[in-house]
């Protein structure tokens, strides 16, 4: 048996290119004690996973060169050498971008597969849904009758963030897209209440038209010009919650800060971030909470699948290009 795992060869600078990664061939590993052989069905790629691509000091270990990266991932148990989880079982893992993975116990999550598709625990309840709960719950403190802002609003995160405040009692909720398809998508679809895209125009006069009378959340996915007009848009005692900067992931050199960070004074505004591994405290009241809005369909979500391991590196690039509507996820 070979199992196909994708190897980082070289640090990008810029945007990745396909030279600086590789799939590579390599033997199936034996787990050990305590350990279970996972056959993955389902690998997640997220934006996060460009900054692991880096040197860089930040919140998690960069990705090591000439070794199998790391991503969520669910699949099905087919060896066990660990009490409590037995072949046939579907565990959730962090040992992605690759067909087979050997993982400790300790680490796997155990799914019901029946209660909902192996590839919502990778997104919609999984780590992106917990993101948007604890971001805009916790790091915004949403409170009833808010006017709220996402951005990246068709993305995993994004598009369950607006649901959510909906859910919640906000008074109105305002989506940033990159295309008039997901715009469309936004307000027919997933409720919110005004979207727009970003490419039509300036996004400070954009989001004042969307939103007249200011903003008192703001979820950031984007940072850029979508920071700046927030902070232009923002009401007295609003919350932004830095989520993701996806518009500099990518650059070569420092992004210039928003140039209006002096209004914050005036509104007396908070801008906070937040990384989602802050608060797995709040991972039973989530599944708690959300799984019967997903049930009932008042939580609506999408998925945009690749089929194949060898397509892993294109669903990543397509992430950072904003090619996915939803979740983008890998099906092996």
């Amino acid at each position: 048996m070979i199992n196909r795992e994708w190897h980082l060869l070289s640090r990008p600078v810029g945007w990745p290119k396909p030279e600086d990664f590789a799939l590579v061939e390599a033997p199936v590993p034996t787990p050990r004690e305590g350990q279970v052989l996972v056959r993955n069905k389902y690998l997640s790629v997220d934006p996060y996973m460009r900054g692991r691509m880096s040197a860089a000091k930040s919140y998690v270990a960069p990705f090591e060169l000439g070794k199998a990266m790391q991503g969520g991932a669910v699949g099905e148990v087919i060896e066990s050498n660990a009490e409590g989880i037995a072949v046939g079982d579907h565990v959730l893992h962090f040992l992605g971008w690759r067909e087979y993975a050997a993982v400790d116990a300790q680490h796997a999550v155990k799914l019901d597969a029946g209660a909902a598709p192996l590839s919502a625990y990778l997104g919609v309840l999984g780590m992106t849904g917990l993101t948007a709960y604890a971001g805009l719950l916790r790091t915004a403190s949403l409170k009833e009758g808010d006017v709220v802002f996402v951005s990246g609003a068709a993305g995993a995160v994004g598009s369950q963030v607006g649901q959510i405040a909906k859910l919640k009692g906000a008074s109105r909720v305002i989506g940033s897209a990159g295309s008039d398809e997901k715009v469309k998508l936004l307000v027919e679809e997933y409720g919110f209440d005004a979207a727009f895209n970003y490419k039509n125009g300036p996004v400070a006069e954009q989001l004042r038209e969307a939103a007249p009378d200011g903003i008192d959340v703001y979820f950031d996915n984007v940072g850029g010009d979508h920071l700046e007009a927030a902070i232009g848009s923002l009401n007295e005692g609003g919350r932004i919650a830095v989520c993701g900067m996806i518009s500099v992931y990518n650059n070569t050199e420092p992004a210039p800060g928003p140039r209006n960070l002096a209004r914050l004074i005036q509104t007396r505004g908070r801008i906070e971030g937040f990384l989602v591994s802050d608060h797995y405290d709040l991972q039973p009241q989530f599944v708690q909470e959300v799984a019967p809005w997903v049930g009932s369909g008042a939580l609506k979500y999408r998925e945009t699948v690749v089929e194949g391991i060898e397509n892993n590196l294109e669903a990543f690039l397509g992430v950072l290009r904003g090619d996915n509507t939803g979740k983008m996820v890998v099906k092996l």
